[in-house]
């Protein structure tokens, strides 16, 4: 897991140190919301462009015992006619980590999915806002017969840009 955050923050760092141009904003950070199929999820949500194409889409949500880590690589392009509206598409990984006491026993497990993604992000014309939705489904990637994958999950991010 510690590799896991050092790869993760080299990887902010490069991202933050990169000329980006020509998209509706080069990074947003603010507020997402996983809900679905299951617990709603609320943490922080970050999205960052490399050029006007990809972008990296970075969240740490929290709700329901459970701690998700998840990153997205993004293919966005505009939609025609609709200013400052993108769509996208991509995926990557989501861990799951999951910790209940009940009663006398532990409940506890880390699961591993991988979530392709298909959304929309819209950047407010005037203001440093923008917001996002998309469709998440997650595929589980393990053995454990209580888990599975997940068809019905969707992400809302509202994000402060600069």
């Amino acid at each position: 897991m510690k590799k896991l955050f050092t790869i993760l923050g080299c990887l902010a760092l490069t991202v933050a140190t990169m000329n980006v141009k020509a998209q509706n904003y080069k990074t947003g950070l603010g507020l997402g919301l996983d809900f679905g199929d299951g617990a709603t999820l609320v943490g922080p949500s970050l999205r960052t462009h490399f050029n006007r194409n990809t972008a990296l889409q970075a969240e740490a949500l929290f709700g329901g015992n459970t701690t998700v880590l998840q990153a997205f690589l993004q293919y966005n392009a505009p939609i025609k006619g609709a200013r400052g509206l993108d769509w996208y598409i991509g995926g990557g990984p989501k861990v799951q980590i999951y910790d209940r006491k009940r009663y006398f026993f532990a409940d506890n497990y880390t699961a591993f999915y991988l979530v392709p993604v298909a959304g929309l992000d819209y950047k407010f014309r005037g203001a440093p806002l923008a917001l996002a939705f998309d469709w998440r489904p997650s595929i589980y990637v393990g053995d454990n017969p209580f888990l599975g994958s997940e068809a019905g999950r969707f992400g809302l991010a509202l994000r402060f840009t600069f």
